[in-house]
């Protein structure tokens, strides 16, 4: 189920950077490939990109905490595993 959560929110911001792209005389099919493979983050740097700086670097910033955190649990998780809980 998460799964298909991620692929939907990617293929979400691949169908909105497609449409919105060329609004911006940019191409379309790039910022539609990376958006679906980087996702937020490529939305936050398209929105830099094009002017709306203040929504881009929240974005941008929000994703990479978020990326920080999801690193450092695994990492937690891992050491717990390999040490043990006591």
């Amino acid at each position: 189920m998460e799964s298909l959560i991620g692929f939907l929110l990617s293929l979400a911001f691949a169908i909105f950077l497609f449409i919105d792209a060329p609004k911006h005389n940019k191409s379309r099919w790039l910022w539609a490939v990376l958006g679906f493979i980087f996702g937020p983050i490529a939305l936050g740097i398209y929105f830099i990109k094009t002017g709306r700086k203040v929504a881009g670097w929240i974005i941008t910033i929000l994703a990479i905490l978020v990326y920080v955190v999801i690193i450092v649990l695994i990492a937690l998780a891992a050491a717990l595993m390999v040490n043990g809980f006591s």
